[in-house]
């Protein structure tokens, strides 16, 4: 499988479609069982060539996930592998050391609600760069930033972050030009929930433009809306129970959107408004 990619500001290169152990799999605090059902995934996904592997320390699956890449059988450094650091916050390079033996492609903060002051962000991302000059990392990044916490990270780096992997999909295409902003910072953007307009809403204004695009395509709404995602030059991290929605989503890679496609979906999806994650913490007419 050929995926595309995006180059950071550091030089480092990601694939714009990687395969995600996220909140499908979240696993309660204490709970040691193994799920084999997610390291036969895992080991799946690595060798249909989704060889980015997107992970988080928040959700209790490292060892799943490190387990599958062991019987996958790809080598390690043919794998771009993406971590995050959330309840070790205190403590970043001890959490990096204990998780997947680390050697991360990329690792991230994983929300910016540890933060009390701008101090606070300004001492996690020192932490950040430290893990990064001592090789444990090779790129860093944030995820779940809005702009006021990017802004007040910048002021406190000598190395910013080349990443905020955010919720983003037609129905959330955050207000006030907030991705293209990134963009000029040089900060690339990382989406998850992408498939939240076929997935969580699928009576919503996009319903019949999407099943009309598909059909123009011969595929799903699914694989429509991750072609969307990337064509914005926006990284997509995806997930699934089931193997052969991996076939699925690979097919992604192949469909080209028209700009008139791009134009109606992102549009249309902008009528629209529905955010799935961290809804406590936000108004439900809030789109930042």
């Amino acid at each position: 499988m050929d995926i595309p990619t995006i180059t950071f500001r550091d030089g480092n290169k990601v694939p714009m479609l990687a395969f995600g152990a996220g909140t499908a799999w979240y696993k309660t605090a204490g709970d040691t069982t193994l799920d084999k059902t997610l390291i036969e995934l895992t080991k799946i996904a690595v060798q249909k060539g989704f060889h980015h592997l997107d992970c988080a320390e928040m959700y209790g699956t490292e060892e799943e996930v490190g387990l599958g890449i062991k019987e996958a059988g790809v080598p390690r450094e043919k794998l771009f592998i993406t971590n995050k650091v959330s309840h070790n916050i205190e403590n970043i390079q001890t959490a990096i050391q204990e998780t997947l033996k680390a050697n991360f492609h990329m690792y991230l903060i994983h929300t910016p609600f540890y933060a009390k002051s701008e101090a606070d962000f300004h001492r996690a991302w020192k932490a950040m760069e430290e893990v990064k000059k001592a090789g444990l990392a090779k790129s860093i990044g944030v995820s779940n930033y809005l702009r006021a916490d990017v802004e007040a990270t910048l002021r406190g780096t000598s190395d910013p972050p080349v990443i905020n992997q955010i919720e983003y999909h037609a129905y959330l295409q955050r207000a006030n030009d907030y991705v293209p902003w990134l963009q000029e910072q040089n900060i690339q953007v990382g989406s998850f929930k992408g498939l939240t307009p076929a997935i969580r809403c699928p009576d919503g204004p996009l319903k019949e433009p999407l099943a009309r695009i598909a059909a123009a395509h011969a595929t799903t709404e699914a694989v429509i809306l991750l072609a969307w995602v990337m064509h914005s030059g926006i990284v997509a991290v995806t997930t699934t129970s089931k193997p052969e929605r991996l076939d699925e989503y690979a097919n992604a890679l192949k469909v080209k959107l028209t700009e008139a496609e791009f134009k109606e979906i992102s549009d249309v999806g902008g009528e629209y408004h529905h955010r799935s994650t961290w809804t406590q913490r936000f108004d439900k007419s809030d789109r930042s």
